[in-house]
């Protein structure tokens, strides 16, 4: 099969001019490097998080996804290998854009918030402390430069860009996926403090959710049982790999170094609960 795009953790192959096949890997990154040490089963997860999420909102916007099971995908995937962590997914225009949907104070938005400063065109007004929930959720674009980093810009330079009426529909569906989808985790003990949405247009197009949803390598998912405000609440994320690395000193170095066996199962188990409490 054609290799299209090899991410930090997925690799994409062209199956036809109207389907791709993707394949997430239990590959971790951090600070913008592929760490050498898999986190076994994470592909698997992520998978499975993003295929529940995608069932459950549906009817809110299409989304990308044709099929989990290996018998749809060519014969090079039928293999035990890729169980659970492949799917066939719709060939889109991808828009250019990472939206990112906040409902807590957390993160560039706390440093922006600290320095009287507004924050992705938001003025955020009222008194707030470090992961407070804010009295709703608001949408911050961002888009990649050439060298690959993020960069953040206004709803307005958004609609400057792609028209008014497409980025108004792309920031009601973002609240109304973010509000669902809250909503059912909150059910399980679990807080999304924030996450990241990506989108394409079909052939016809319209707007249809792609990459992954909802998942702890695009989200923040916080443990509500330990959650209080001003401090930095537990998450079932990679952040406990990451806390290592800035401990030691070893965040964003190049060759990136191996990751402890404990710290590998720790962040392995943190992956497995968020699974467990949202799928079941």
């Amino acid at each position: 099969m054609k290799k299209i795009i090899q991410g930090k953790v997925r690799e994409v192959y062209e199956v036809s001019d109207k389907a791709l096949v993707v394949v997430t890997t239990d590959r971790i990154s951090a600070f913008d490097v592929i760490l050498p040490s898999p986190v076994p089963g994470k592909g698997i997860v992520l998978n499975k998080l993003s295929s529940f999420w995608f069932n459950l909102t549906k009817d809110i916007v299409p989304n990308h996804m044709i099929s989990e099971d290996l018998g749809d995908m060519p014969a090079e995937f039928q293999k035990p290998e890729f169980e659970g962590r492949t799917i066939l997914v719709k060939k889109l225009k991808m828009l250019p854009y990472e939206l990112i949907i906040r409902g807590y104070m957390f993160g560039s938005m706390w440093k922006s918030y600290k320095a009287g400063e507004p924050f992705c065109g938001h003025k955020i007004e009222g008194d707030y402390e470090l992961a407070q929930k804010l009295e709703k959720p608001i949408l911050t674009p961002s888009t990649k430069s050439s060298e690959g980093h993020d960069i953040n810009i206004s709803i307005e330079e958004m609609k400057a860009d792609i028209g008014a009426e497409l980025a108004e529909q792309i920031e009601d569906v973002c609240l109304k996926l973010f509000d669902r989808c809250c909503t059912y985790a909150a059910e399980k003990g679990i807080i999304i403090a924030d996450t990241k949405l990506e989108f394409g247009l079909d052939e016809d197009g319209k707007l249809v959710l792609a990459d992954e949803v909802f998942t702890p390598d695009s989200s923040r998912f916080w443990d509500a049982a330990d959650y209080r405000v001003g401090t930095s609440p537990k998450s079932f994320d990679k952040q406990f790999a990451r806390d290592w690395l800035i401990e030691n000193k070893l965040d964003g170095v190049t060759p990136p170094p191996e990751l402890p066996a404990e710290i590998i199962e720790k962040t392995r188990e943190k992956y497995m609960e968020c699974m467990k409490r949202i799928v079941g």
